[in-house]
């Protein structure tokens, strides 16, 4: 035990570790800050359906509109504009609150581009005309509960009883976010533990002073690595009890699988985080790097949303980015019950190019 409290290997691990932890913002953006996001999503988009829409009503005449707002609305003054509320109520699918103001066409185009409005309603020769983005899918869906509704003022779903709402575990939009976001802690903690403290060590001339020592640049880049790594497994662990305890979240594949992955893809993203930092020796520089590596990974690989809203010809180039496999691989585990073969693959590419990436970095790494 004396033997291994003296190596040079132990020493740097602690030292790594003590750094880390003594700063609170480390913590918190590295902890904090993914529960909070998982409370704040999870609870925006798992709570009793209630849809809240806004109609701008631009008329120069009467419209059969006008006499269905005096029979089934409520006037009263919403976010400040004199408004007809037409509340349908629906415990299976969801309440729907349709909130309609008069104004000018000017107006109502303001409205709409500042989204104070989903959709605008105009009379055109004694009928009742839309105007809205169809590619807006807010849009298109107040669309439609109009259509309907002014077609048959009474329309409701409550006794409709071919409707069957699915609201299995791993199919909320929080059973989605989870993974993402773990994936996303991994290349955070990372990119930002990992080569963001190299690079500015290197700019500060800290690393020069290292090399006076007899320090193995592996046993520094590694001990830098596993302080990371460690802090992943606590912000995973306790983002995952969070969840568990708030939403009911659990993981419905293997156990073994999880950690194949959440393993490999912690040496993916450490082997780029080496490469990256490698010879960088100015923070902007750095900055810039990483921002350009990570951020378009965070758009792309589906972290808060699916990547195959994108067009369909990127689709291929989207799943071979690591974070991409990351998620997905987590996703399969979580969501669809994958076991441990499943994760052989995806695991193993993932490890191979962190073990290339941390190779070339570390052959070409230099200390000042």
């Amino acid at each position: 035990m004396k033997a291994i409290k003296n190596s040079q290997f132990y020493q740097l691990v602690l030292t790594q570790f003590l750094e880390t932890i003594r700063e609170p913002a480390v913590l918190f953006w590295g902890i904090g800050f993914p529960i909070l996001i998982s409370l704040g999503l999870g609870l925006a988009f798992t709570q009793k359906l209630e849809y809240k829409f806004n109609i701008a009503v631009v008329e120069t005449h009467a419209t059969v509109l006008d006499s269905l707002l005096e029979t089934h609305a409520v006037e009263r003054t919403h976010k400040g504009k004199h408004t007809f509320t037409w509340s349908l109520k629906d415990e299976m699918l969801g309440n729907t609150e349709l909130n309609f103001f008069h104004t000018q066409w000017d107006d109502a185009i303001i409205a709409l581009k500042r989204s104070e409005a989903d959709l605008i309603i105009s009379d055109s020769a004694g009928t009742v005309t839309y105007h809205f983005d169809p590619h807006n899918s807010q849009a298109q869906l107040v669309y439609m509960k109009l259509t309907s509704l002014l077609q048959n003022p009474d329309f409701s779903t409550e006794n409709q009883e071919t409707v069957k709402p699915l609201t299995l575990i791993g199919v909320r939009y929080i059973d989605f976010l989870i993974p993402g976001l773990i994936a996303l802690g991994i290349i955070n903690q990372l990119f930002w533990g990992v080569s963001y403290t190299i690079v500015e060590r290197r700019s500060q001339k800290l690393l020069r002073r290292m090399v006076a020592s007899p320090m193995r640049k592996s046993n520094f880049l590694i001990a830098l690595i596993l302080v990371r790594v460690a802090m992943n497994f606590v912000e995973t662990s306790l983002l995952l009890f969070f969840v568990w305890l708030c939403f009911g979240t659990i993981i419905q594949g293997s156990i073994g699988a999880l950690l194949l992955i959440y393993v490999a893809g912690n040496v993916a993203f450490s082997g780029i985080s080496v490469l990256i930092a490698c010879r960088t020796a100015k923070t902007e520089v750095g900055n810039g790097i990483m921002n350009a590596i990570s951020m378009p990974m965070m758009v792309l690989s589906g972290i808060f949303f699916s990547y195959h809203n994108f067009p369909e010809w990127s689709i291929g180039f989207i799943k071979l980015l690591p974070l991409t496999a990351l998620a997905d691989g987590l996703r399969a585990i979580f969501n669809e019950g994958a076991g441990f073969v499943d994760m052989l693959l995806p695991a193993a590419v993932l490890s191979a190019f962190g073990v290339a990436c941390f190779t070339v970095g570390i052959k070409v790494f230099k200390w000042y």
